[in-house]
């Protein structure tokens, strides 16, 4: 084993330093090899430069992990080449698949207006993924392109990307899932550029905005959106659903896998129902299973408990089901009604913690009165007709006036009021109404576990909506956007933003790692790129790109969606 030494010779009285390496040579030590170092002045110069070398000018960090996730998908579906082959390009720069796969990524990770969009382009790996600058990501520019890209080119592009998704991701459409909801906006009244934008029943209560309805069609496996339709705010839901249903066909032949069946069965909420719709169901070439408003079946709700059997499915252990044929919207249909206990145990703490807060402010209101005729309090005394309309406000929760008896009385001026809590009423509920649903489908041949299973296929759409009201990611609002056309774009984006999510949950769960898109995503957000900038010569800095340094779960998540394929190499 060779070992080194520091030698010093002096030369013309000045010092010069030699490292010299000795081992022995059969069997004698021997110097086998020296290295020249230099003058003292030398080896300190030399030591201070590969500090400054190792101590770098300038750190910067990047969003790596959440980015390339999305942009890996962006990649695998072939999107940005769907839109640019039916919105060509047409000048210099990013084209307007480019623009819209930006706003896609945005929406995943970190929602942005698009006056905003650039700086936060800057601060991503998307400049060195794409080649692009973020100076060219104005919001004039997204503006403009945003503008090309009509609702005739956003079906095209849709019903591409479904075919796609069908045939390369194996997404199965044997049965999916139709439900639409609102968003509310900022649009001013005076707004005449935005018909999309109206006041109607506002799922948020925001009755005071107007807003923006959308429907949306999502397979039962992990929500994937396949259709989608913006429309005016002021249309019901099931107006909406007669209107999609010609849609839907359309969609459907264009999209349909080869060799498929042509059978489809759609999955909707009761929102949906009318007598219209159903005479258009039945005329098309989709099944369906829906729901029912129980309170307008009693005699349903009347079956006695010991008449329902276990339903045998490994989700349905809580759930029990009768099975019956009713005329329900013009021709016979399979119903099945369940019997939840989970939902009867969630159900009945709703109702007492609602009836709880009633009281309390009933009993304020009590007081208040009392005060009021005892003279504790002076001016104007309530009024009988102000009175009852507060006690309307405190009622208007579901279920309260069938559970309180409350009088208002009005005797020589002065105003009183009492209440009592109707037991009976609790009982009838808990009896005839609550851990109940009730589906029907026209699907006879099915079972009751199909039935209920494919039902509850609809909780994904509502996971979807729930999703893109997200203030974190995914989010349809704010909508920062005054006219239809834009409007049209920003939900298209949106939607394509929320596949983009739904593919990377699928694909996880496919490998064995269950989480929800928010666990996923803020995992994934905390795997960063950095830039150490490194003066190396009075050229440009010599720039060297690392990870940060990942815990368990990045690891996982790292590794089952292929990221280093997006490191700098």
């Amino acid at each position: 084993m060779a070992s080194g030494s520091l030698t010093k010779k002096q030369i013309n009285g000045k010092a010069y330093y030699y490292l010299r390496f000795t081992g022995r040579v059969d069997g004698k030590p021997k110097v086998i090899r020296t290295v020249y170092l230099g003058r003292a002045e030398d080896i300190v110069a030399a030591v201070q430069h590969q500090r400054a070398r190792q101590r770098p000018k300038k750190i910067v960090l990047a969003e790596f992990g959440a980015v390339a996730a999305a942009w890996s998908l962006i990649q695998r579906t072939g999107l940005i080449e769907l839109i640019d082959a039916h919105v060509p390009k047409r000048s210099q720069g990013p084209s307007v698949g480019q623009y819209l796969a930006v706003a896609v990524v945005n929406r995943v990770v970190c929602p942005k207006s698009k006056r905003k969009i650039g700086r936060w382009f800057a601060k991503t790996i998307l400049p060195r993924l794409m080649g692009l600058r973020a100076q060219q990501f104005t919001s004039q520019r997204f503006w403009d392109h945003m503008d090309r890209v009509s609702p005739e080119a956003i079906e095209a592009i849709e019903t591409a990307l479904a075919r796609r998704l069908i045939e390369q991701f194996g997404i199965d459409t044997s049965c999916l899932a139709f439900d639409a909801t609102n968003f509310f906006t900022f649009i001013d009244t005076r707004n005449t550029r935005a018909d999309l934008a109206q006041r109607g029943h506002n799922k948020n209560g925001r009755y005071d905005l107007r807003q923006i309805s959308l429907a949306l069609l999502v397979s039962t496996d992990f929500h994937v959106p396949l259709f989608h339709e913006p429309y005016e705010g002021n249309r019901p839901d099931a107006v909406e659903f007669r209107g999609a249903l010609g849609q839907l066909q359309k969609r459907w032949e264009a999209f349909r896998p080869a060799g498929a069946t042509r059978d489809l069965t759609l999955v909707f909420d009761k929102g949906n129902n009318s007598t219209e719709g159903f005479e258009m169901v039945d005329q098309s070439e989709f099944h369906f299973v829906g729901s029912l408003c129980p309170t307008q079946h009693p005699d349903l709700l009347a079956i006695p408990h010991q008449d329902f059997r276990p339903l045998r499915a490994p989700r349905l252990e809580q759930v029990s089901a009768y099975r019956t044929t009713k005329e329900v919207f013009g021709a016979p249909r399979t119903v099945v009604v369940t019997f939840n206990d989970n939902l009867y145990t969630a159900q009945l703490a709703t109702l007492t913690e609602q009836i709880g807060k009633c009281r309390r402010l009933l009993d304020a209101l009590q007081r208040r009165l009392a005060r009021h005729r005892s003279g504790q309090i002076k001016g104007k005394s309530p009024t009988l007709a102000g009175t009852q309309n507060q006690v309307r406000q405190i009622l208007k929760a579901r279920h309260m006036k069938e559970v309180l008896d409350v009088r208002v009385s009005e005797k020589n001026g002065q105003v009183s009021l009492t209440y009592r809590v109707r037991r009976e009423g609790i009982d009838q509920l808990c009896s005839t109404l609550f851990g109940k649903t009730i589906v029907f489908t026209d699907q006879p041949e099915w079972s009751d576990e199909q039935i209920v299973l494919a039902y509850r296929g609809q909780y994904r759409v509502e996971n979807a909506f729930r999703t893109m009201k997200d203030p974190h990611f995914v989010s349809f609002s704010p909508c920062f956007h005054w006219t239809d056309q834009k409007i049209r774009v920003h939900a298209f984006y949106c939607v394509l933003a929320l596949l983009v999510v739904s593919l990377l949950q699928r694909e996880l769960h496919q490998k064995g790692i269950d989480l929800s898109i928010a666990e996923a995503l803020e995992s994934l957000a905390g795997i960063k790129e950095v830039a150490l900038f490194h003066n190396r010569s009075q050229k440009a800095p010599a720039v060297t790109l690392e990870l940060t340094e990942r815990d368990e779960l990045q690891d996982q998540l790292f590794e089952a969606l292929h990221l280093e394929q997006f490191q700098a190499p």
